[in-house]
């Protein structure tokens, strides 16, 4: 399992996490679990737990970390022992951080963590061409100062653990999308 990767893809709502994870997966060849992706698909379920993570979406508060876990956790333990993959947009809690550290840790699986980081003014400016045409109930911005706040006081926690446990890469993400993934790939050792 030595050349098999693990790499998370971490940072604000809007810096382009997604995009850099699909570039390298089109680079690599390696399959993306996006959690964002999967709780819009539940959201659009209706069911109690539809409509619950579609109303807190839609508030940009993040989702509770044994759910996000849950989701994550299922991906893990079905990937193949020589799969590479790419998560994105996990690990934005404590518990999350941890819990991940500790699946990877218990069935020996090395990862990288990948922060894209840029300003939340960028965030802003992003987000604000991005709700004109994604339709994303999250991407208003009333619900952006929210997600901002959210980061702030979870995600920038988790990515003290990562950084505490020496697999974190923090990456400029106010380039052009072709010039990060080039950061990404170097970063990588690709």
């Amino acid at each position: 399992m030595n050349d098999t990767r693990t790499v998370f893809f971490i940072g604000k709502p809007g810096s382009g996490k997604g995009t850099q994870a699909k570039l390298l997966a089109e680079r690599t060849g390696w399959h993306v679990l996006a959690s964002g992706a999967q709780f819009r698909a539940i959201a659009e379920e209706d069911t109690l737990v539809g409509r619950k993570v579609k109303k807190e979406l839609a508030e940009g508060i993040l989702m509770p970390p044994w759910f996000a876990m849950y989701l994550y956790q299922k991906a893990l333990f079905s990937i193949p022992e020589n799969a590479s993959v790419i998560f994105d947009g996990f690990n934005r809690k404590v518990a999350e951080a941890e819990l991940n550290i500790a699946s990877l840790e218990w069935i020996g699986r090395p990862f990288q963590v990948v922060n894209i980081d840029v300003s939340d003014q960028e965030v802003r400016h992003r987000l604000e061409g991005r709700a004109q045409t994604s339709g994303r109930s999250d991407d208003r911005q009333d619900v952006v100062e929210e997600r901002l706040d959210e980061y702030q006081e979870h995600t920038m926690k988790a990515l003290e653990i990562f950084r505490a446990k020496g697999v974190l890469i923090d990456i400029n993400g106010e380039q052009a999308p072709d010039v990060v993934a080039a950061d990404v790939a170097k970063a990588l050792g690709l």
